[in-house]
């Protein structure tokens, strides 16, 4: 993220609250001039604070006091892509609240996901929809005109980055606002043995690539593209059938995540969706503080005048 998902003149920022001398909560931040917020960007899936393994929620409270009176100078801060189940969640915003900042949450995305439970392969294939399943059994079956390989760094990543390079440019995706960041972001993966890039060929050409990440028993679809002049043979299908199969059956994830938003095709491949939320911190005290707390409150009102 510092290195290639800031704005212009942004840099990051890390604030430690310590008791007793013993680190108790860190915080990854964001800032630029006057503005400050959490250290997310268009690709984060997930941010929270790290926090020391055996702390309580009394602890968190604590330290969200302290972080708060730290923030207290800036009006306004914002917290995205939060897990609205978090158990750190609560006592942390009771925290902030007792550091004189008071908070607003806001739905930020959706997530879907699929728990695999021990299915797999054809169990997990079995409950999808039946147009799906005709769709990866005609389209895998004796296909000679594609090869599926994963790379997952070594000799063959440098290549495979072009390769998801190249696809991306073809396909229908906007551009890129941090075009270095995937870069980065695989090869930061691939020397953490996190990194599953997938890549789907025709004649030696990528006509499809995805890049997942393989962490704590999870897999993460982080971002995906294929070329549309390929459509006849549903590249994006076939792609994602083969990066889910090895998955659940060589590597045995218990989840499958399809990271941010509500993509209407994260529906065929999931089944479970979990709320993300951002929330927005402000000082009463100072004027856009008041303002941006106003703001929240006007828009509470308004969409339940709509309910």
């Amino acid at each position: 993220m510092e290195a290639a998902g800031l704005a212009a003149g942004a840099r990051a920022r890390f604030l430690a609250y310590r008791e007793g001398g013993v680190a108790v909560c860190l915080l990854a931040l964001s800032q630029a001039g006057g503005r400050i917020e959490g250290l997310t960007g268009p690709y984060t899936c997930i941010y929270e604070p790290l926090f020391a393994g055996a702390v309580d929620a009394a602890a968190i409270g604590r330290a969200g006091a302290a972080l708060g009176r730290w923030l207290r100078p800036y009006a306004v801060i914002r917290f995205d892509a939060l897990d609205a189940e978090a158990a750190w969640l609560g006592p942390f915003l009771a925290g902030l609240r007792d550091g004189g900042l008071r908070a607003s949450r806001f739905d930020h995305f959706g997530n879907w996901h699929e728990p695999i439970a021990g299915r797999d392969w054809e169990g997990y294939l079995r409950v999808r929809a039946g147009s799906l399943r005709e769709t990866i059994r005609r389209k895998t079956r004796r296909n000679s005109e594609v090869d599926f390989r994963i790379v997952t760094g070594g000799d063959a990543l440098e290549g495979a980055i072009a390769g998801y390079e190249a696809v991306y440019a073809r396909s229908w995706k906007v551009s890129e606002p941090f075009p270095l960041f995937n870069g980065r972001m695989m090869r930061g993966a691939a020397d953490a043995g996190a990194l599953r890039l997938g890549l789907l060929e025709s004649g030696g050409q990528v006509i499809a690539a995805q890049i997942w990440i393989v962490a704590n028993g999870s897999a993460t679809v982080v971002k995906l593209a294929h070329d549309e002049a390929f459509k006849p043979l549903s590249p994006g299908t076939v792609l994602t059938a083969q990066m889910i199969r090895h998955l659940i059956d060589e590597e045995r994830v218990s989840d499958l995540d399809f990271g941010r938003g509500d993509d209407p095709y994260k529906a065929l491949w999931t089944t479970a969706r979990r709320q993300r939320i951002g929330v927005v911190l402000a000082n009463p005290w100072r004027p856009a503080g008041a303002i941006a707390i106003m703001r929240q409150v006007a828009g509470r009102l308004r969409r339940r005048l709509g309910r």
